[in-house]
């Protein structure tokens, strides 16, 4: 039997009486607003679904990143992430990661780096294709 290990756990909620496309998600002990776009017919009072999945991305490149300097006690100051998702006309969706870190590194820390970050558990995730699998049950009084 294979084991199984929990990563992340993340509850979102919407209801009628909720601005159109607003969720109130809780991830962990956090609570964060997503919506769409006020040109999507949103109130862009947070971010769209499509944000916080590269903000995940982009947290977790910078996470990772940091813990493998500090490992190797390189000085990293800084490290910037900056990624963005476009889709084509024939509708098929690409990640384009940017990722910024001191100029004084070397060629080869920065080479590194940038393999680190292929391997990062965001990044692998993504690449993979994970599986979503999907349940549906009734609303009951003593769920809400």
């Amino acid at each position: 039997m294979t084991s199984v290990r929990h990563v992340a756990h993340a509850v979102g909620s919407t209801g009628s009486s909720t601005p159109a496309y607003r969720v109130d998600v809780r991830v962990g002990a956090h609570q964060v607003v997503a919506d769409e776009p006020t040109a999507a017919g949103g109130g862009d009072v947070g971010p769209s679904p499509f944000g916080l999945l590269l903000a995940g991305l982009a947290a977790c490149t910078a996470t990772t990143l940091r813990m493998y300097a500090a490992r190797k006690r390189w000085e990293l100051t800084t490290i910037d992430i900056d990624v963005r998702f476009d889709v084509a006309e024939d509708g098929r969706g690409s990640i384009e990661r940017t990722i910024t870190v001191p100029v004084e590194l070397s060629p080869e820390q920065r080479v590194r780096l940038a393999e680190i970050a292929e391997r990062t558990p965001v990044t692998l995730a993504v690449r993979a294709g994970t599986p979503i699998t999907t349940t549906f049950l009734p609303a009951t009084d003593n769920l809400r």
